[in-house]
């Protein structure tokens, strides 16, 4: 593996330690590698392309070069389940990202991990841990995939990429890497000092299928209703039918209205 070949490398605040490969398997794998081997907070793993990209659910990830592919390691003094409110802040910052490299373009947030340019899913956050033996988090990786160049058209599902959407095509990974890098670490930052509270109520500003019919598919039943809000823990409220309200902490969201699925240009 060697360091990618770009006209010039993103300019990442200091806090970051930036792992530049030219293609790997999955930065999520050589992150979590360089995490068990003490890696210190901040360690990003960055590659022009992966060959065995991975989503949610062990699904796999379109990973060509042009894209945006990367892995941080985080190491956060906080309870797994609140750990878990980073994936918003990551998805929130990502969003403000491409808001900082394009004109202006409708980003929104779908529940619980995809953001979506136009109503289609142009990016996709992705958390693994390792919990200590006392049962603390010892790290945190934050695996992020975006769709800049190029997506994918033959997965049954609405996609898009930033270019397609009308993105100007000098804009980079790199240059979506170095914003990524600018507004997570503030948005962390105030979560730090304020809480969930603040993210949560830009995501929900954001959010795709808010106070609208959605399905919702878990591991053992499929549920319909009313996506109503967000609660402070990051579940989804689904109001069902007859008004009573199911909390939903993990699952598949499909929206009633889908966007397009076009050719990759």
């Amino acid at each position: 593996m060697s360091a990618p070949e770009q006209r010039e490398g993103p300019k990442l605040p200091p806090v970051y330690r930036l792992v530049a490969l030219e293609s790997v398997g999955s930065t999520m794998d050589e992150a979590r590698r360089l995490a068990e081997e003490g890696a210190e907070e901040g360690t990003l793993v960055w590659a022009l392309e992966q060959t065995s990209g991975r989503g949610r659910l062990g699904k796999s990830w379109h990973s060509p070069r042009g894209n945006l592919h990367f892995t941080l390691i985080l190491r956060p003094e906080v309870p797994l389940a609140e750990a878990a409110q980073i994936s918003f802040i990551a998805a929130v910052a990502m969003g403000e990202a491409i808001g900082t490299v394009s004109p202006p373009i409708e980003v929104t947030y779908k529940w619980p991990n995809d953001v979506l340019l136009q109503g289609n899913k142009v990016a996709g956050i992705l958390l693994e841990s390792r919990a200590a033996a006392d049962g603390e988090l010892e790290f945190l990786l934050l695996g992020c995939g975006v769709n800049v160049a190029h997506f994918p058209v033959d997965l049954g599902r609405t996609a898009t990429s930033m270019h397609y959407e009308g993105v100007p095509k000098d804009v980079t990974a790199a240059d979506l890497l170095e914003a990524f890098g600018r507004h997570f670490l503030s948005r962390v930052s105030r979560w730090i000092d304020d809480g969930f509270a603040p993210v949560r109520k830009t995501w929900l500003r954001h959010a795709a299928g808010l106070g609208e019919q959605i399905e919702v598919r878990l591991p053992t039943e499929t549920l319909s209703g009313r996506f109503v809000d967000l609660d402070d823990d990051g579940c989804l409220l689904l109001e069902m039918e007859g008004g009573n309200q199911r909390r939903i902490s993990s699952g598949e969201v499909y929206l009633t209205e889908q966007g397009h699925v076009a050719g990759d240009r």
